[in-house]
């Protein structure tokens, strides 16, 4: 794990293409609207049958202020009352969809995403998680991994508290960058004293992990500030790091159009931000987990991934991959079995369809042999960045260079340009192609030739 990234500059330009972050596969981008309600209801059953554990994402759309740079489904308001009818409609979908769920199904992993979770005061907090437990199998011994994402501008010691009292164990920090030029080029102010203030409490009060997010590309950053940046995060000690590419496309994300482009990096500044980021890392120890993440030694996610059972789903890396992943609220995305379906992403259109006792889904797709195939060769190549052939073949009953030899051309330059190590037993993803297996796992895409990469962001 010591030589975990080499940095080759000519593969980098290369190969750094854009493509899908591979949070499923086949990705979003394959969602239609023949999927809806129905299908979940019966995905719901089977999960039922087969007794399988439950992880639940929770997302809240709420923010106070926008940050250009976002690209999340979110509401802009400064009005704290809207969240009320929003609970209402989240607890009419919990009774919806848990009524066809086992009361035994235990929910290892739960997440609040957003939009900013904590724009629920702590009387709305305490409610929603009273709701879950009420619906749902939720753990009382703290073994659980209950997540929230959390801005520092929007919580206190107190809140930490509150959420460490109704069951939370991890957090996520929004951080995203601490020169004050560029939190004002984003419209996004937060002091390091702030944010250190709630590690110090997360640390306090036991929570088990910490990851701060951090993105790099965004207006008016240079390859040295950045790096103070870094600087900092890693005096912070978190346990996890995610280090993002920001993707600037205006056209879809209508608050990017307040980025001046200007003011942007150039591609090679921003390849500079991101080699010195993972020297500055792997000094401090820090293991490359792949897709922007890096974690300390002893995290989960690096364990799982010395020991090949690292798994990747909507919810990022995790080790809750054998659960069945249940999207409550606007936008949210469900995982069960071979079904994906998503909600309507319209809140208007969420709060009316369940307002009316009608589940709110909008999209999705049930995979095929094909998709599940091509599914775990993904995963397999993502998460523990090598594939064995045999394992594949028995699995899924095929012969792996039959099946794929339309493809194996594509490979053999991977290999021959050192991305990969190809040979009869498998695929090795080796330290220079590490960064870049997006790339790698594109060419196992039976999608992408179909779909527009505008959509997409650069691998790198």
């Amino acid at each position: 794990m010591l030589d975990a990234i080499r940095w080759d500059t000519d593969l980098i330009r290369r190969y750094d293409l854009a493509g899908p972050r591979y949070t499923s596969y086949p990705t979003a981008v394959q969602f239609n609207s023949q999927v809806g309600a129905f299908d979940l209801l019966h995905a719901l059953r089977d999960s039922r049958k087969a007794q399988r554990p439950l992880s639940l994402y929770v997302h809240i759309p709420f923010c106070a202020n926008i940050c250009y740079y976002c690209a999340c489904n979110k509401v802009i308001t400064k009005d704290r009352s809207r969240a009320l009818p929003y609970l209402q409609r989240l607890e009419q979908e919990m009774q919806l969809i848990a009524c066809h769920l086992a009361p035994n199904q235990r929910v290892e992993q739960l997440h609040f995403g957003g939009g900013t979770p904590t724009f629920l005061n702590h009387d709305e907090l305490r409610q929603l998680m009273a709701l879950l437990r009420k619906h749902f199998n939720l753990l009382d011994d703290d073994s659980g991994d209950y997540g929230i994402e959390i801005d520092p501008r929007e919580a206190d010691w107190s809140t930490m508290g509150l959420l460490r009292e109704l069951g939370f164990n991890r957090v996520s920090i929004g951080l995203q960058d601490l020169d004050p030029a560029v939190q004002r080029a984003v419209n996004r102010l937060q002091s390091l004293e702030e944010t250190r203030a709630v590690i110090e409490a997360a640390r306090t009060l036991q929570f088990r992990s910490i990851n701060i997010d951090l993105i790099y590309g965004l207006p008016k950053q240079t390859p040295e500030n950045f790096a103070r940046t870094v600087d900092e995060v890693i005096s912070l000690q978190p346990d996890r790091l995610s280090v993002f590419n920001y993707a600037h496309l205006p056209e879809r994300f209508m608050p990017q159009r307040r980025i001046n482009s200007s003011e942007l990096p150039a591609p090679a500044e921003k390849l500079q931000m991101l080699q010195r980021s993972i020297e500055q890392l792997t000094a401090a120890e820090y293991r490359y987990i792949g897709m922007d993440h890096f974690a300390l030694p002893d995290d989960e996610l690096a364990i799982a991934q010395e020991e090949s059972t690292l798994q990747r789903n909507f919810q990022g890396y995790t080790t809750h991959g054998h659960c069945d992943l249940i999207g409550l609220g606007v936008s949210a995305i469900s995982q069960i079995g071979d079904l994906y379906c998503q909600n309507s992403s319209d809140l208007a259109h969420y709060q009316n369809t369940l307002a009316g006792a009608q589940l709110a889904t909008s999209r999705g797709l049930v995979c095929n042999a094909d998709d599940r195939l091509r599914r775990e060769i993904i995963q397999q190549l993502i998460c523990n960045f090598s594939l064995k052939f045999e394992n594949i073949e028995q699995a899924f009953n095929i012969d792996f260079r039959g099946y794929f030899h339309e493809l194996w051309a594509n490979l053999q330059e991977m290999a021959d340009d050192g991305l990969i190590e190809l040979n009869d037993q498998g695929i090795t993803v080796l330290p220079a192609g590490r960064l870049l297996v997006r790339s790698v796992c594109m060419v196992f895409d039976a999608y992408l030739g179909q779909q527009n990469r505008q959509r997409f962001s650069r691998v790198i």
